[in-house]
């Protein structure tokens, strides 16, 4: 009985892993056939060769390379001031002692159940009288308003669990709270920031709503809402480059979640259990 439900676990986890892999296998196949494949043999057929031509005009015809370095631009920007504010406000009112300290995380914890869709009219409204449609601008100030809620969060679970005793010691022995921070919380505090980089940079680089409603400049797109267009640059659908196009969207985050994977386990799970 014991080697049957191990079998049928084994096989259960094979197939989702199937599940998972298969499309990601069958994307990046897709994106080295050549036109007259895609209608001379079925879509589940393997390439018949690397027909790397499809990646250059995704990047050059398809205008990826814009697409890339506005996304870049906006999400890095972002994720600096993210990563920052986030770090200083979850000490402040996980480590610090004052007055309103409740009221703040309380307050920054509401932002997290805010939908994205009650704020676009309003910000659209803002952005509009304030001459910022259309300028990478609206977008940086709109991931760091609306990233900064769960990073908070995030920060502040793991600083539940970093011992006050280590932070006295350092204070003991003259050390400042700038001090402090630089050199004692921020790089205990590695994992935790690492977590947030991860998932902030993959929510800002999947971004479709906030690009589309505050940038119509091609010139500005992002990578998803480049995506979005893409067959228009051809006219016809050239599916070799569309699925080209994907692929390098898609590749680059999963390689840096697999190699940052422990790391965001390890920040995302601090503090749910006390030492």
């Amino acid at each position: 009985m014991k080697k049957a439900g191990a079998f049928i676990r084994g096989l259960i986890i094979f197939l989702v892993c199937m599940l998972e892999v298969y499309p990601l296998f069958w994307m990046l196949t897709a994106s080295f056939k050549q036109q007259y494949e895609w209608s001379e043999k079925p879509a589940y057929a393997l390439n018949s060769g690397f027909y790397w031509q499809n990646y250059s005009d995704a990047w050059t015809r398809g205008h990826m390379s814009t697409y890339f370095r506005n996304s870049l631009i906006t999400t890095l920007i972002s994720l600096v001031f993210i990563v920052i504010f986030s770090s200083l406000v979850g000490f402040a009112v996980t480590k610090m002692q004052w007055k309103l300290r409740e009221a703040v995380a309380k307050y920054f914890q509401f932002g997290i159940m805010i939908p994205v869709a009650v704020a676009l009219i309003p910000l659209f409204q803002i952005y509009s009288r304030g001459r910022l449609l259309n300028t990478r601008t609206c977008l940086i100030l709109t991931y760091i308003a609306f990233g900064l809620s769960l990073s908070i969060y995030l920060v502040q679970g793991y600083l539940r669990s970093f011992p006050d005793e280590l932070m006295e010691a350092a204070v003991i022995d003259g050390c400042g709270i700038y001090r402090l921070m630089y050199y004692v919380v921020v790089p205990l505090m590695k994992n935790a920031i690492v977590t947030v980089l991860v998932l902030q940079f993959f929510f800002k680089w999947n971004d479709l709503i906030f690009s589309m409603t505050f940038i119509s400049d091609s010139a500005l797109k992002t990578v998803q809402t480049g995506l979005l267009y893409f067959s228009d640059e051809f006219g016809a659908k050239n599916w070799g480059a569309i699925f080209a196009s994907v692929s390098m969207s898609v590749f680059p985050m999963l390689i840096i979640y697999l190699i940052l994977n422990r790391k965001v386990m390890e920040g995302m799970t601090a503090g749910a259990v006390k030492g």
